[in-house]
């Protein structure tokens, strides 16, 4: 019985990820030909996602837009747009991640044409499970995790925290008053990521933003 469900399992998945695959290399090949640097950030919810969004956006301006993932509302596109870049808010509806196929999409409806437009950042659902298994074709894949979390959450989540290019610890202004060993965290995500960039910032006060953002720069220019 156990191999029937198994077999079945797989028979279901497969083709469901090799479509999204396949979409995924789509966005990828669409937005190389257009010299558009993408990034795909992931955190669980209230971890400062939009926040330093908001401070990137300040920073790049008209050469980054955002595709903003929400189960509902478009707040947080909102936001960007008031940072000062393109946003296009894609609602799941309830599905805990964006996929490949949504973010087709939304490429379709926005206005990748302008000369200026060199970054696409993606805010995906927060969750630090979902969104782990699904390419939307971006070039560098954030891992955000936020003080106030803990420092345990790396071996919880090996499989986002295994996949990123980069970990942003986000809310250091939040140290003083929190008990988050940043050392113990750092080495336990490059236990299972070797060669992860890290950054510390405070989105919320600017910390390490600029330097953050600089790296990100040096990534495509």
């Amino acid at each position: 019985m156990c191999d029937d469900a198994s077999e079945k399992i797989v028979n279901i998945a497969t083709p469901v990820m090799n479509k999204n695959d396949r979409f995924a290399a789509e966005n990828r090949k669409l937005l190389g030909e257009k010299g558009i640097y993408t990034l795909n950030l992931i955190s669980s919810p209230g971890a400062g996602k939009t926040t330093v969004l908001e401070s990137m956006a300040r920073f790049f301006g008209q050469r980054m837009a955002v595709i903003e993932g929400d189960v509902q509302t478009r707040r947080d596109a909102e936001r960007i747009e008031k940072a000062g870049c393109q946003a296009w808010q894609i609602e799941t509806g309830g599905a805990c991640h964006l996929d490949a196929h949504a973010v087709k999409h939304a490429l379709d409806h926005m206005d990748l044409s302008s000369e200026e437009l060199e970054l696409l950042a993606i805010e995906n659902v927060g969750n630090l499970i979902c969104p782990s298994g699904y390419d939307l074709g971006e070039d560098m894949r954030i891992g955000l995790l936020s003080v106030p979390e803990g420092d345990d959450k790396i071996l919880k989540y090996p499989s986002l925290f295994s996949t990123i290019n980069v970990l942003l610890i986000n809310k250091m202004d939040l140290i003083p008053h929190l008990d988050f060993d940043v050392d113990i965290t750092i080495k336990e995500c490059r236990s299972l990521s070797p060669d992860v960039e890290v950054f510390t910032v405070s989105a919320r006060t600017g910390e390490g933003m600029e330097e953050f953002c600089e790296f990100v720069e040096s990534s495509f220019s």
